[in-house]
């Protein structure tokens, strides 16, 4: 691996990083580079009150009723004022999409469960389960099958 840094204060800051595959070195990387720019957290709103959700708190966001609902590590459901898809591009990699409507944290997923109907469930650690798409599980399938 290689790295290079070029200091230049006419230039506007990016970080690229070229790799084959996504690894634990990688997602610090990502971490920390997310972090660094302040975009390390989403504002959930529950009744009267105002929250900080760090990224790595959220388990999962879904769509209810028409709504973006941000669910953390113990099942509070936050109401988010933007949009699933603006949301997905600036998450972090390890938010994985598992359905038309929910993005999923996959570092808080505790197992992915067969239902009687022929469906998968994610079930996270804090007890929510949200439904895997067919289309969305041969993709995370073969997310896994490459590590």
């Amino acid at each position: 691996m290689k790295f290079k840094l070029i200091i230049d204060k006419d230039r506007e800051e990016e970080i690229i990083a070229v790799v084959h595959a996504t690894c634990p070195l990688t997602e610090q990387i990502e971490d920390l580079v997310n972090c660094f720019s302040g975009t390390d957290h989403l504002i959930g709103h529950k009744d009267e009150e105002m929250r900080k959700l760090e990224f790595s708190k959220i388990e999962c966001i879904t769509v209810i009723d028409r709504r973006v609902i941000a669910i953390d590590t113990k099942g509070e459901q936050y109401c988010l004022k933007d949009r699933l898809r603006d949301l997905e591009e600036i998450l972090p990699s390890y938010f994985i999409r598992i359905n038309k409507s929910a993005l999923a944290n996959e570092r808080r997923i505790e197992r992915f469960n067969a239902v009687f109907s022929g469906g998968v469930d994610a079930v996270f650690f804090c007890g929510y389960r949200e439904y895997v798409s067919r289309r969305c599980f041969a993709q995370i399938k073969r997310r896994y099958d490459k590590i």
